[in-house]
């Protein structure tokens, strides 16, 4: 028996990782921030960082810490609460939005910079696209144990050398010099880029990447607890300095395209007009390339973790039936196009990252408080409420003076982040009630 991975694969475990959480929808919003930030795009990418790397790290490290997957972090709770928003949270990253969105974006960059414009718009032609690339993902998701070999050894080199190709390009050749910042990144610069974070959706992957990363390794032959904590922090820290570099170089293209590409609405747009100032005639090429592998990777993951799941839980129905029924549903949802369906995401994820971010901090400290219950069930019940009425504020959905309310009395609630004070007052309320209703908490922890 194996008593821990080599280097070499641990880097390759590593690389599967950085892969499964880089999306094409993760090359799209570094370079919007960009071009908005302007003079202000490393003070908002910081803010980006953090929620775009920094919590997915952490959600990798609590998920190998714990040796658990997300419904068992979230029973703590309550039995209730694990199920419900487990399962809300692989639909969210999975069939609902996340899946679809990998189809979309491979589509509207990678393939309709090379079609007329009539047959661009035609509904066929993505049609038939989303029909193959999730016909590809159904293929390569067959077989989860061989997730690391294809991803890491096949697919994600060749994703790194393209990204690689652009970011040297990118720093040794600018195409401007950056702008003003646009109102949105004037005076909260950080907490606009912290909240631009959400959209990548990767702290909610990383509490279902997590699992798919200990199963890695769990398939090499490694049983023993602690190697696979610390091939989850290794892999982890290699897929989050990926990530760092990545999202860097493309914030910073976008805040130097301006004199280049003109103001764009969407990021995808920064992206296929910088990739053809840069490159040239072969710059779509390169950037195709790019994004097909960065969507078929995360594709591939989601449909992976997602089957996995629902297969434990339907223990009736088996995993290629229903990892099959995935890719058809994100298929038909695919259809509906990228902009409709980022419109919908917005509130969704708006109301449930916060959630996720609080229930991986507290499983990362749960030893202080010594796992008491109460300590996750009112950080956590305050924080919905918060967050909640962000979700529905991001829908447009009127509730009249509940937001003046809130704005005059829950800190940074007008920055979109008013779940924090929430959260920690929850905590701390928790852990009252926890000693409260037994005293010899505080002593069961000095032991």
């Amino acid at each position: 028996m194996k008593q821990g991975l080599s280097t070499k694969e641990t880097f390759v475990v590593g690389l599967m990782l950085f892969a499964l959480f880089f999306g094409g929808g993760n090359m799209i919003f570094p370079p919007s921030l960009g071009q908005a930030a302007g003079t202000n795009v490393w003070i908002a990418i910081a803010g980006f960082l953090i929620t775009g790397v920094g919590l997915p790290l952490l959600g990798v490290i609590a998920i190998g810490l714990t040796g658990s997957d997300v419904q068992t972090l979230g029973s703590r709770i309550h039995p209730v609460f694990g199920i419900v928003f487990t399962i809300v949270l692989y639909l969210a990253i999975g069939p609902l939005f996340g899946i679809p969105r990998t189809g979309t974006v491979a589509y509207e960059i990678g393939v309709t910079p090379f079609l007329p414009e009539g047959m661009a718009k035609n509904g066929m032609s993505l049609f038939i696209y989303t029909l193959l690339f999730f016909g590809v993902t159904y293929w390569l998701s067959l077989n989860p144990s061989k997730l690391v070999d294809r991803i890491g050894k096949l697919l994600t080199p060749a994703l790194l050398a393209i990204l690689t190709l652009l970011a040297i390009k990118t720093f040794a050749t600018p195409m401007g010099a950056a702008k003003a910042p646009q109102p949105a990144y004037q005076d909260s610069p950080f907490f606009k880029g912290f909240l631009e974070g959400y959209l990548t959706m990767d702290t909610l992957a990383a509490l279902v990447f997590g699992i798919v990363v200990i199963n890695a390794v769990r398939d090499k032959g490694i049983t023993n607890s602690k190697s696979i904590t610390k091939v989850c922090i290794q892999s982890g820290l290699i897929a989050a300095a990926g990530l760092a570099l990545v999202y860097l170089s493309l914030a910073y293209m976008g805040a130097t395209s301006v004199d280049a590409v003109g103001l764009q609405s969407n990021g995808g747009l920064i992206l296929s007009k910088s990739a053809n100032v840069l490159f040239g005639s072969l710059g779509n090429i390169v950037l195709t390339l790019a994004i097909t592998f960065a969507c078929l990777t995360t594709s591939v993951g989601l449909v992976s973790a997602c089957g996995q799941y629902f297969s434990k839980i339907l223990p009736k129905v088996s995993y290629s039936v229903i990892i099959l029924i995935l890719t058809i549903f994100s298929t038909v949802i695919a259809n509906f196009g990228l902009t409709q369906l980022i419109a919908f995401s917005v509130p969704l994820l708006t109301a449930i990252y916060p959630l996720a971010i609080v229930l991986i901090l507290l499983s990362l400290i749960d030893k202080i408080f010594n796992r008491a219950p109460e300590v996750y069930a009112v950080s956590l019940f305050l924080t919905g409420i918060i967050s909640i009425a962000d979700g529905l504020k991001a829908a447009k959905i009127q509730l009249g003076s509940l937001y003046e309310l809130f704005d005059a009395f829950v800190p940074l609630f007008s920055l979109g982040i008013g779940w924090v004070v929430p959260a920690i007052t929850g905590a701390l309320i928790g852990y009252v009630i926890a000693l409260i209703r037994r005293p010899n908490l505080k002593t069961k922890e000095s032991h």
